[in-house]
């Protein structure tokens, strides 16, 4: 990235400005403005997120918010309630109380005398749902947003349940926050009433995975903030954004496709993050048309920011299997509208354990049944359902999981295939048991057998009639069923083969069902769609069509002691007890800019035993640090999650310590039937 440190304006910063909320709680702001606008007003900027503005937030926030501000805007990156140097509790995500928060923020804003009245809002992750969960509120003040790596539908299609099947992620995500909605302020910023703020914090907290297994059935909890119950209700432009190895891709095509504004959309090779720090590369230069979508909606400039394509997306070359890449090998192309006109969705059958190119190639009168019961291990080189690059958590050589799947091929291609969207898969089938589910995998394999896992989809065959239709399998019966994978843009060159792997189990990625099934298929009702984009399509976009990354230089931050990465599969083949560890330590870190010290290590540990499917558990634990001279606050947290076939069951802990003596401690335990899975 290049740092840049000459800008259109002059820039000043003020780290901790309040703003009262209409229940009296101060939340905390950091502003970035160009020194001119108390008498040349600006439009205003807002991010806010629950992530510590002083310190772990900060070095990326550095990077953009002083970048735009330097482009004529006032950028305020505020702590939600109950984190940072807010005050308050978080109880939950997304909640209505945050909600007006952010709408009586932006309110105040647009009063400022430095500001001309005009109102934007960003973010990546929790901060792209909260400007798209916001904008759809009509504050009179939003003029646009600019989000990336969001969701509109937070129940279908989060980090929580997919295909009505839940996520691994809704453990390590509910650990995540259990953990940052229990850190404490900065005294120097709240000064002495630090103590009691953290307290409050803590004597609220409770383990957030309960909440999110009591509704484990798409109902009202998950309605609200989902842009998808109206997407009439978003009136403003959308930037939006993502990248193909994050769990998020799906959201923009389906955005750009149901909402009737302004939008465009763009999707990079990159894992969850934002497009100027891209990794897997090639990042891009993003905050100059963030800038640009800014400078028209907001100013009115007539800079041409709507022409070209609606979507423009990296389309990705074949690569061999691996756990990161530093880069993606391929090429952008546009698309004039999503749908394009330019995607063919192209079926086909399933036939003798092959994948049939075209309809009329399907003929034969003999029902061929096959039969797939999958061991526990397959899913162990599933990777992170949304990689962060750190460690490495992209998907391993598939032939090992394909081992206990079962797979369909095509022969070798004998040309060069391009797809570009979400492929789908309809099978018929049928179960030995009441409950079941099914992962369906997409592979590129190369000439010499590396399997390189392209997308994939996941079903609880409970909700084969939808999430809010759950219905239990009579054994024996065939079921028609639809497993959309998820969106892609992906070469499969000449000479390679394209593999559909289905499994009954997919863990640690996706929780098992509550007991193995024997799922039955049926090849006359089963076939692959794939969403193919001819090679006479025009790329609609030049070679190169963004600059180099820019971005602001960073804080200085020292590394006191060293951070640690794992990702460790292990199986015991004594007791057959199988394992995945991961582990994601910082290291203790200096932040110059205000002297904080900050430690955060992350664990999480997923094992089961054999194929017992009663036996499979998950465990996050955190352990965050926060010290200065005559200050040293630690925060543990752990929460334990396992399940038999009519509950989950958690233990967590929460500890708290202040000069390494304990000054809080609780412990949970507590059961949630299972509902449909």
């Amino acid at each position: 990235m290049r740092h840049v440190d000459r800008l259109p304006y002059e820039v000043g910063q003020e780290d901790h400005v309040t703003i009262s909320m209409s229940d009296g709680v101060r939340l905390s702001a950091r502003i970035w403005r160009p020194t001119t606008s108390d008498r040349q007003p600006v439009p205003a900027i807002l991010e806010a997120v629950p992530y510590r503005k002083n310190d772990l937030t900060s070095t990326r926030d550095a990077i953009h918010h002083p970048y735009i501000a330097g482009h004529g805007y006032a950028c305020v990156r505020v702590d939600v309630r109950g984190t940072g140097e807010s005050e308050g509790v978080l109880l939950d995500e997304y909640l209505e109380r945050e909600q007006r928060d952010a709408e009586e923020v932006l309110a105040w804003l647009a009063e400022r005398p430095w500001c001309d009245g005009n109102t934007g809002m960003m973010g990546i992750s929790w901060g792209g749902f909260a400007a798209l969960q916001v904008a759809a509120r009509r504050p009179p003040s939003l003029g646009a947003i600019v989000i990336a790596s969001f969701t509109d539908d937070r129940y279908a299609d989060d980090m929580h349940y997919v295909g009505g099947a839940m996520l691994s992620d809704n453990l390590a995500e509910a650990g995540t926050m259990f953990a940052y909605s229990t850190c404490p302020p900065d005294p120097a910023a709240v000064g002495g009433r630090w103590r009691d703020m953290w307290h409050e914090r803590l004597d609220s907290a409770r383990p957030w995975v309960l909440e999110w297994l009591r509704h484990q059935e798409r109902d009202d909890y998950w309605r609200h903030a989902s842009l998808s119950e109206d997407y009439g209700a978003l009136r403003c432009p959308v930037l939006a954004s993502s990248g193909w190895a994050d769990g998020y891709s799906n959201a923009v095509t389906r955005l750009l496709s149901r909402v009737d504004v302004p939008r465009k959309g763009l999707i990079g090779p990159w894992s969850h993050k934002l497009p100027h720090l891209g990794e897997p590369g090639p990042a891009i230069g993003y905050l100059q048309e963030v800038v640009r979508w800014w400078d028209h909606w907001l100013k009115g400039v007539e800079n041409g920011v709507m022409d070209g394509p609606m979507i423009r997306a990296w389309m990705q070359e074949s690569v061999p299997p691996s756990t990161s890449y530093e880069e993606r090998p391929g090429r952008w192309v546009g698309e004039p509208s999503w749908p394009s006109p330019h995607i063919e969705e192209v079926p086909h059958p399933l036939r003798d354990r092959g994948i049939v190119c075209g309809e009329a190639a399907a003929t034969g009168t003999q029902e061929r049944v096959h039969t797939v019961q999958s061991p526990l291990s397959v899913g162990q080189f599933a990777g992170k359902w949304a990689s962060y690059n750190a460690p490495p958590d992209l998907p391993y050589d598939q032939r090992e999981e394909d081992g206990g799947s079962l797979v369909f091929e095509t022969g070798p291609l004998e040309e060069r295939v391009e797809i570009l969207g979400a492929p789908s898969v309809e099978l018929l089938v049928s179960s030995s048991r009441e409950t079941g589910q099914v992962a369906v995998r997409l592979s590129d394999v190369a000439p010499d057998g590396r399997a390189t896992r392209v997308t994939y989809g996941v079903l609880n065959l409970a909700h084969r009639s939808g999430a809010d239709r759950p219905e239990r399998l009579e054994p024996g019966e065939k079921y028609a069923v639809r497993v959309p994978l998820n969106g892609v843009a992906q070469v499969f060159p000449a000479g390679h083969r394209i593999r559909l792997s289905l499994s009954t189990s997919y863990w640690p990625l996706v929780w098992p069902a509550a007991a193995p099934a024997r799922l039955s298929v049926y090849e006359s009702g089963s076939r692959l769609t794939l969403p193919v984009r001819p090679a006479e399509a025009p790329d609609a976009v030049p070679p190169v069509p963004f600059g180099e990354p820019e971005g602001c230089a960073p804080p200085e931050v020292t590394q006191l002691t060293e951070p640690e990465q794992a990702w460790n599969v292990s199986r015991n083949l004594v007791d057959y007890r199988s394992a995945l560890d991961i582990v994601k330590d910082r290291g203790l870190q200096r932040f110059e800019e205000n002297g904080i010290e900050v430690g955060l290590r992350a664990c999480e540990r997923y094992t089961s035993v054999a194929d017992d499917f009663g036996s499979v558990g998950g465990e996050s634990a955190w352990t965050m640090r926060f010290r200065r001279t005559g200050w040293d606050v630690r925060v543990e947290t752990r929460t334990l999650l396992t399940s038999d076939d009519s509950a989950f069951h958690v233990d967590a802990t929460l500890d708290g310590y202040e000069d390494g003596r304990r000054v809080f401690s609780r412990t949970w335990n507590e059961s949630v039937p299972r509902a449909s899975l």
